[in-house]
């Protein structure tokens, strides 16, 4: 296990965008503007409702998000993709975090609900996933888990068997 702390600001984000966080051809979150949260609140590799681990993050929105004047002009709505981007993100900077080598990629998502929709007026998105799995064998790094994202506390997007796994190549 890595000796990484257990919540990170934007800064620290944006270093691990740009590939200093956990060291080059490791984990890596995009960069703006495709990076889809503000700081990670809470992070763990045993924690969560299955034991298994879990992240929290935390996006502000803001009515100048990039995304609210292409998405749909004249009714403006965050895609609901760029929520699952998220998750997807945080589960792989999961990994990292643990330590475990690899660049990461999403693998796919079982089962996935848009309930709810973010428009200039939010104020936060927070995103909460756990880990049903964290395997790290000589041929495979992946975690699989389970996921929510809350606008404003209320739950919007919820996610099943969300796959990502880092890659050496």
């Amino acid at each position: 296990m890595a000796d990484y702390p257990t919540s990170f600001d934007k800064e620290a984000l944006l270093k691990c965008a740009r590939g200093e966080l956990f060291g080059e051809g490791n984990a890596q979150l995009p960069a703006p503007p495709m990076l889809m949260m503000d700081r990670i609140t809470d992070v763990s590799a045993d924690g969560g409702a299955h034991g298994k681990g879990h992240i929290t993050a935390e996006f502000d929105i803001t009515p100048d998000l990039w995304f609210f004047d292409c998405h749909f002009p004249g009714n403006p709505i965050m895609p609901g993709c760029l929520g699952l981007d998220g998750l997807w993100q945080l589960t792989g900077f999961n990994l990292g975090w643990r330590g475990w080598q690899g660049r990461g990629y999403a693998l796919g998502v079982g089962e996935v609900k848009l309930t709810g929709m973010v428009r200039p007026d939010r104020k936060m998105l927070t995103y909460k996933i756990d880990f049903t799995k964290a395997i790290q064998t000589r041929r495979l790094t992946m975690g699989v888990a389970d996921g929510i994202v809350e606008a404003d506390g209320e739950v919007i997007y919820q996610v099943k068997d969300m796959k990502v796994a880092l890659s050496e190549s």
